[in-house]
């Protein structure tokens, strides 16, 4: 995998948001042995980043696409736009007569 590649898919995962397991361990002695005293696990949510987004957006070479690429591509982002307007303003199908 180039370094390019390897760049990219690390700003897209914090652009997307991600989730960690952390694993600490704490040891003490015990009759002259190294022993587990303590393990905690813990999960770590981490949100998307705008930042990355918009790096990743900016990155696009959307000059390299032909019309009808162009034309699908902003389909595809009017329609993810549209889901999540839907999402975040929970509308229902009956309509909104008061």
């Amino acid at each position: 995998m180039k370094q390019d590649d390897k760049l990219k898919d690390a700003v897209l995962k914090v652009a997307l948001g991600f989730s960690l397991e952390e694993v600490t361990e704490e040891y003490g002695v015990e009759d002259g042995e190294l022993k587990l005293v303590k393990r905690k696990e813990t999960r770590k949510d981490v949100p998307p980043d705008l930042k990355a987004m918009k790096l990743l957006l900016e990155r696009q070479d959307y000059s390299a696409l032909s019309d009808e690429e162009l034309e699908a591509e902003k389909e595809r982002l009017l329609e993810q736009l549209k889901e999540k307007y839907e999402q975040g303003t929970g509308s229902n199908e009956a309509g909104g007569e008061a």
